[in-house]
């Protein structure tokens, strides 16, 4: 009787892969899902992609980096996607997430390199901060006389009297996207760790200080604004005072309306994020389903395409976006380890 239970639930489990894999095989259409700041290069890609004829153009998703991937790693099969953008590294708990769902390997492609700005409208003074005083602004904590308290901070003039009088409004992204993730990391911690009280705590109790680093005040001040980025550009032009956080690409592409703050005395141009002076830039990433591989038609060739020097190089047709080329060398690893379908490795 147990022989024959164990066979049962052993067909169960070989059917059950097999379903999965004829669910994959029976789409015929890419799926990419994530990043709002990566969504227009993997559209670009696609559109090529489809245009040579070959294969169906990729239907290509803007859904957040988090969002993204929490689909990503929902399971095998035609009802999960292929690829998921992404402006951050996978974090190990959405690894672990994908090895609970059955997604035990995926490649890890790495595209190139953004810069993440803080913009206003044109119509007013360009602004001109460093990482502490956004640190200062935004934070929920922030240190008076040596204990941390709410931040009382209102005016960006409270922050430091070189700055405006005028009120602390800033639209940024959700925790559920990668920009908010890479800007928390990169400028309000960059900024945190310029205030010695706080890298004492930093050098005492990492995870203390990373606590206080990462919490963005919630009383207004910093305004959620969603992953649409074209409604963050129509509240920056409504509202001149206001600034709002995003891709160096999307301001690129709307350098026409709005403008980039100056941090730490730098612009964000591409040529400064290329050369890393410019202080808030960030690695850009996709995730392929490597099970997908060989039943999604063209997953392969796709790679191929997005990690081609026509695309992702220096003179390539991603640069004309906004996206900024990783150095020749890096490049050429990238493409032979993603043709090579290498399994990323945390």
């Amino acid at each position: 009787m147990r022989t024959a239970l164990r066979g049962f639930v052993t067909l169960l489990t070989v059917l059950g892969c097999s379903q999965a894999a004829t669910d994959a095989q029976a789409r015929d259409q890419i799926h990419i899902v994530g990043s709002s700041t990566v969504f227009p290069f993997s559209t670009a890609v696609a559109e090529r992609f489809g245009r040579a004829g070959k294969f169906k153009t990729p239907v290509v998703e803007s859904t957040g980096s988090g969002g993204g991937l929490k689909l990503f790693c929902s399971g095998l099969g035609d009802k999960t996607p292929d690829i998921a953008n992404s402006s951050r590294r996978i974090k190990q708990t959405e690894v672990d997430l994908c090895k609970a769902n059955g997604v035990a390997q995926m490649v890890e492609v790495k595209i190139g390199f953004d810069g993440i700005v803080l913009a206003s409208s044109k119509k007013s003074p360009q602004s001109k901060l460093t990482l502490q005083q956004i640190f200062f602004a935004l934070a929920k904590q922030v240190p008076v006389g040596g204990k941390l308290v709410p931040n009382p901070y209102k005016l960006w003039s409270d922050v430091d009297k070189s700055l405006p009088a005028v009120k602390i409004e800033v639209l940024g992204p959700p925790p559920t996207s990668g920009t908010r993730d890479a800007f928390v990391e990169i400028a309000m911690e960059g900024g945190a760790r310029t205030i010695p009280m706080l890298e004492a705590l930093r050098a005492k109790d990492e995870k203390a200080f990373q606590a206080v680093a990462h919490a963005i005040r919630e009383d207004g001040a910093y305004v959620e604004a969603g992953e649409n980025d074209n409604l963050i550009v129509q509240k920056l032009e409504a509202n001149p005072h206001s600034l709002g956080i995003f891709g160096f690409s999307f301001l690129d592409q709307n350098a026409d309306k709005i403008q980039g703050s100056l941090v730490n005395g730098v612009a964000p141009t591409f040529e400064a994020i290329a050369d890393g002076k410019y202080a808030v830039s960030r690695s850009l990433y996709f995730y392929v389903k490597s099970a997908h591989v060989g039943k999604v038609p063209g997953l392969r060739e796709f790679i191929r395409e997005f990690t081609s020097e026509t695309a992702s190089g220096e003179e390539g047709y991603l640069s004309d976006r906004g996206l900024i080329p990783l150095p020749a060398a890096e490049r050429d690893a990238v493409r032979k380890s993603s043709a090579a379908l290498t399994p990323y490795e945390p």
